[in-house]
């Protein structure tokens, strides 16, 4: 009696997922707004804040206006590709510090990438809804590998005192996420085991992910979100 013997061959990804990321969409709905605007929606139970376009230093005045001009807000909607670090990390504890019991959520269909992160993290109760992506990167410099590589063609001094002023830098906002997980009350595992994993580019070798949107386990379990809920219809 002959035996056929099947190879398991390649996994064969969902249709949509992105083949270079793919715990993603191929298509993630983060806007292309150049900066963050905010609009105020009123819903039948609430009144509720969507954030949405990249992040810039002044973004976490703009959000503070926001609130403070429309004190009925209980939720902030969040969709972005992020920007700038310490904005995100500074709108998040603005959100913690000055309007607690905040909700912030992303909804069904919505993206929020690298430092919206922070944002999001900053709610008092925070909701990822099915379909909503928490998508996570390297933090670090990543067009600083290019200006490294021209500046050693042209000074292998000045590369060499570029690469230092990157890991300090970089050494920098790595100790200020994890104080801001810490103050979130997040595990910083969130951090060793995902966002550090991830490359700031796509190199060589079997994982060639630059980016990782976390499913509802790894959500729940780095205490990301700590409401669980399906909503209906908007």
């Amino acid at each position: 009696m002959a035996l056929l013997l099947l190879g398991a061959g390649p996994k064969k990804l969902p249709k949509g997922m992105d083949p270079l990321n793919p715990s993603c969409p191929q298509k993630l709905d983060w806007t292309n707004y150049p900066e963050m605007r905010f609009t105020v929606k009123n819903l039948a139970d609430k009144q509720v804040l969507l954030a949405e376009g990249a992040i810039d230093m002044q973004m976490p005045a703009r959000l503070d206006r926001a609130l403070k001009a429309n004190p009925g807000v209980g939720e902030i909607w969040l969709r972005s590709p992020g920007g700038v670090a310490r904005a995100g990390n500074a709108a998040g504890l603005l959100i913690r510090k000055s309007y607690p019991g905040m909700v912030t959520r992303i909804p069904k269909g919505w993206a929020c990438f690298s430092s919206c992160n922070f944002i999001f993290m900053g709610g008092s109760l925070r909701v990822v809804e099915p379909g909503g992506q928490f998508v996570v990167h390297m933090f670090t410099h990543v067009a600083d590998r290019e200006d490294v590589k021209d500046e050693i063609k042209q000074d292998l001094d000045g590369a060499v005192d570029m690469i230092g002023e990157i890991e300090q830098s970089t050494a920098q906002q790595a100790s200020e996420d994890n104080d801001f997980l810490i103050r979130m009350g997040i595990s910083r595992k969130l951090l060793t085991e995902v966002m550090y994993q991830q490359k700031a580019v796509a190199g060589s070798g079997p994982d060639r992910s630059t980016r990782r949107c976390l499913n509802a386990g790894e959500l729940s379990r780095y205490g990301v979100v700590n409401q669980i809920e399906v909503r209906g219809d908007k």
